[in-house]
């Protein structure tokens, strides 16, 4: 028992119960607790494109082959459309499940139009496979980090470990530095994930 409480797992569930209990009981003061959850995940948001990229592009910079950078970045990007149908998948079929929504009285009328306008516009770009290719293409580099758009930083890296892996030895104090600045941006992540009880106790209010 006392491995299981000084786990991180252990220390996660019993927060999530503390959450779910101060809900149930004290839902004012826990709703004031809410923004520790909506920052952890801001926090995780923050380091996940950089530790894409850097993973990525060591991988393929390091594969050395031509052949094998392909198939590893031709895999990254299948594995991430696989992953995300999944998600989208199970999405669909929990809301047909628990249909959320169902009984609350909202009016139509009173829904802020350009709250959605963001939502209408990257559906009407994604409604033909042009649209949807010319949509993973960052703007620029920095651009895809700074929206976080991950299959946009995966498109880049790519191309990044591509560009890396032809140069050979004339790349390799990149490579290095991208190695050393995965192990600081995985250390990052670390200490963002030591936060976790913390930040889930009010995830499940």
């Amino acid at each position: 028992m006392s491995k299981f409480l000084n786990s991180l797992f252990g220390r996660v569930v019993i927060a999530l119960l503390i959450g779910v209990a101060l809900g149930a009981f004290f839902p004012h003061f826990a709703q004031s607790l809410r923004p520790l959850g909506d920052g952890f995940l801001k926090l995780i948001k923050m380091v996940i494109g950089p530790i894409v990229f850097c993973v990525v592009v060591s991988g393929m910079a390091n594969a050395g082959d031509l052949k094998k950078v392909g198939r590893v970045g031709l895999k990254a990007v299948i594995y991430f459309e696989a992953m995300t149908t999944l998600a989208l998948g199970i999405g669909l079929v929990l809301a047909y499940l628990t249909k959320p929504g169902v009984g609350m009285n909202v009016d139509l009328h009173t829904l802020d139009p350009a709250s959605l306008a963001d939502y209408a516009k990257n559906a009407q770009s994604l409604k033909d496979t042009a649209g949807y290719l010319l949509k993973i293409i960052p703007e620029t580099a920095f651009d895809a980090f700074a929206k976080g758009d991950i299959l946009q930083i995966l498109v880049f890296s790519v191309l990044f470990g591509s560009a890396l892996s032809l140069l050979g030895e004339k790349a390799k104090r990149v490579n290095t530095l991208i190695d050393e600045f995965a192990q600081v941006f995985f250390r990052v992540m670390g200490f963002i994930i030591m936060t976790c009880p913390l930040q889930t106790g009010p995830a499940g209010v």
